[in-house]
């Protein structure tokens, strides 16, 4: 698709609600905004089948070994790298379980480098530079569909077997993009033409935060509504462990410090010792007999072999 081309996605075109943007007093300004802003809800909305098969394919790779890969340009590159590096310390998994891989790496967050998106080859070049394997998946994010870096990133993905996910936020049938899940987030034009960070970014980000929420869910890294799998690496997160102690297992500080200690910080542990009676060794082997699910292993009778 040419430059030419891409003046017709819905993306690139101008919205007439903000042709006098410039000469609206600054009040109207914000509240055409927030009146716009809903725009991305109604589309992540629209999505909800797809998230939800994405969610549930994801979620079976990685408990079979593999790892999850966001791919992106610009702006969708640089959400994808805060999905990914908001997972470890929301859910304590390792760094390499999801990744982010931004067209024009690192340097690429601080500072733009949109020509590098024009290169197909390099989404190639780069998800093989991070050992990308047929277990795993790739979420490929391209507010316009049509990012090459991204596209070529998907045929790859695609041709070794992996799972790919495409997000845009353009009707498919303006862009077609090669993938296994299709999520399309159709926010329409910006106030401002053509810049995506604002309608499309919202509605990129909402999907992003449901997506990996909701895997991590599958993977039984939350119990209830609560982060157990939270590691106690600093004050705010050992008082947060302590209150999901007293709250979940009825349990006073100090006695969940003892808890605590004797779990190696690990919250999961400190609740199934609590709860099920086990010491800290016990309690680590049935949560790993049962995928780590803290209401599996909850489940599991006081009698069961251990």
């Amino acid at each position: 698709m040419t430059t030419a081309d891409r003046g017709h996605l819905l993306t690139e075109q101008a919205n007439p609600r903000s042709a006098e943007l410039d000469l609206l007093p600054t009040r109207e300004l914000v509240d055409l905004f927030c009146s716009e802003d809903r725009v991305p809800q109604q589309a992540v909305a629209g999505a909800a089948d797809a998230l939800a098969a994405a969610i549930d394919a994801i979620a079976l790779r990685l408990q079979a070994g593999g790892r999850l890969f966001y791919l992106g340009a610009g702006t969708s590159g640089r959400l994808g790298v805060l999905d990914a590096a908001e997972c470890p310390p929301t859910f304590c998994s390792e760094p390499e379980l999801v990744q982010g891989v931004l067209a024009g790496g690192a340097p690429a967050l601080l500072r733009s480098s949109e020509g590098v998106e024009d290169d197909a080859e390099a989404g190639r070049r780069d998800l093989e530079a991070r050992g990308f394997a047929p277990g795993d998946c790739l979420v490929g994010i391209a507010a316009g569909g049509t990012t090459p870096y991204v596209r070529g990133g998907l045929v790859h993905a695609r041709g070794i077997g992996a799972l790919t996910i495409a997000m845009a936020c353009v009707p498919e049938e303006q862009v077609a993009m090669p993938c296994d899940i299709d999520i399309r987030l159709p926010t329409g034009p910006e106030l401002l033409t053509g810049s995506t960070r604002l309608k499309a970014g919202t509605a990129t980000k909402m999907a992003l935060n449901i997506l990996s929420t909701g895997v991590m869910v599958r993977l039984g890294k939350v119990y209830g509504n609560r982060m157990v799998d939270v590691a106690v690496t600093n004050a705010k997160l050992e008082d947060r462990a302590l209150r999901m102690l007293a709250d979940l297992a009825g349990v006073p500080r100090t006695r969940g410090r003892a808890l605590l200690a004797a779990a190696g910080g690990s919250v999961k542990v400190a609740l199934l010792m609590e709860l099920a009676d086990l010491d800290a060794e016990p309690a680590r082997q049935r949560l790993a007999e049962q995928g780590s699910s803290l209401r599996r292993a909850l489940a599991q009778p006081a009698n069961a072999p251990q």
